[in-house]
């Protein structure tokens, strides 16, 4: 079974699930091949997404310009790759061992 996210290199790539509208932003659990996160904001233009990315950015301790939305600006249904994070939320780290995400930073 393939993860909700891989490694190319240093760039981590992860398969989102948005889920707009939440009353907090949090990263969810893991259904299937994507990673549910909870976003609290409209699913309006694209403002979702950004407050998406700029939660992410946080949470992996990256600049927001370090994260590139590959496909799902305007779509529940996301890939996002982010270059170099500096710190992986628990559920990403927890991946079983021999996963594709046993990457240490």
């Amino acid at each position: 079974m393939q993860s909700f996210c891989h490694w190319e290199g240093e760039t981590l790539v992860l398969n989102i699930l948005g889920c707009p509208r939440a009353k907090k932003t949090k990263i969810g659990k893991a259904i299937g091949k994507q990673l549910e996160i909870h976003v609290a904001e409209n699913p309006v233009r694209g403002r979702a997404t950004a407050h998406l990315v700029t939660f992410l950015a946080a949470e992996f301790q990256v600049p927001e310009s370090a994260i590139t939305v590959v496909f799902g600006v305007y779509n529940v249904n996301k890939q996002l790759r982010i270059v170099a994070p500096k710190r992986l939320p628990a559920v990403i780290a927890k991946q079983p061992k021999g996963a594709p995400v046993s990457k240490e930073i």
